[in-house]
């Protein structure tokens, strides 16, 4: 499948126009940076985590990174101890996104983002549905139809519960008539256990990020029923065009750790924009369908608390909470 292509330089010359006063720290090496990938590898966040490490050090705004994966509970666990061990730290970030907003939500966890300092907005993703290869669901259309005669012999597969997977079955199942309640889900800890479980025919169905499933779709281990996106990518009909009014993305970002200084905060911004602004950081874009989607510092801080409400009003609209 041919990757999108993305036109990024307007962009970069439209945040260093909103950003002039973070823009004027200089990115200088931060030495080793420690990073918390809240999941197991192989799903969006770690691949978006190794990705920024690596356009970081491209970049040569960080000389090495050390990881830390630690997966369970829409990233909560990961959260918690980051929250717990990395107070202060100049040196440790963490990845998350909108799957962590929601995953807090669900499962009543004791920590949250605002106890985390935000450094920028990173991506946006669309999502896609997808069958086994075996399936018998030749379209999206097969697959609501098996799943509005008995929800609960439609297993979904996908991140943890409340995440954008979890949300986006429940808004098919609102938009077609079906009782969201219902939905047999089952959240994985990363993203290889979900491929598996799809390709293996465990889950009638699964849901990710393109980029995640997308060499499994070329090698034609998953058939692609739709995608949550406007317009059509990579040949797969939206959910729109199939009847199906739902349209949905999923943003990645990263966090400092609590209690950091405005300065370090700062350095840490420049780091991050300078590895963004890189031919690295633009190629794995292309490579993984990935929209760049940058936002900064005290602006990314206001959107994050923005979709916190967002995220639980449409939590609490689909009876997700058990």
């Amino acid at each position: 499948m041919k990757r999108r292509e993305f036109s990024l330089a307007a962009l970069g010359a439209a945040s260093a126009l909103q950003f002039p006063l973070i823009r004027a720290v200089h990115a200088q090496s931060l030495g080793t940076l420690k990073m918390m990938i809240p999941a197991n590898p192989g799903g969006g966040w770690d691949q978006t985590g190794r990705a920024l490490a690596a356009a970081m050090q491209a970049a040569k705004v960080v000389q090495s990174v050390q990881f830390d994966n630690k997966g369970g509970a829409a990233g909560t666990i990961g959260l918690a101890q980051f929250v717990n061990a990395a107070k202060g730290d100049p040196h440790a970030v963490l990845i998350g996104g909108m799957v962590m907003v929601g995953g807090i939500i669900l499962n009543k966890s004791p920590v949250d983002l605002s106890m985390v300092t935000p450094i920028a907005r990173l991506t946006s993703e669309y999502e896609v549905i997808v069958v086994p290869a075996n399936s018998p669901h030749k379209t999206m259309g097969d697959l609501v139809k098996a799943f509005k005669a008995d929800p609960g012999k439609v297993a979904w597969g996908g991140g943890s519960a409340g995440g954008t997977d979890h949300i986006l079955i429940g808004l098919i199942a609102k938009a077609v008539g079906a009782d969201p309640a219902k939905i047999n889900y089952v959240p994985f800890k990363g993203g290889g256990e979900a491929i598996a479980a799809i390709v293996g025919g465990h889950v009638a169905a699964g849901v990710s990020g393109l980029g995640e499933f997308a060499e499994h779709i070329e090698a034609g281990r998953m058939r692609a029923l739709a995608v949550s996106s406007p317009e059509r990518l990579e040949g797969i009909p939206t959910l729109k065009e199939q009847g199906i009014d739902v349209v949905l993305g999923n943003w990645r970002g990263i966090f400092a750790a609590p209690g950091i200084t405005a300065a370090q905060r700062d350095a840490l911004i420049a780091a991050v924009r300078t590895a963004t602004e890189s031919a690295a950081w633009k190629d794995t874009l292309a490579r993984l369908g990935w929209d760049a989607w940058f936002l900064a510092g005290d602006d990314f801080k206001k959107f994050l608390d923005d979709d916190v409400k967002r995220i639980g009003a449409i939590i609490d609209s689909l009876g997700l909470k058990k």
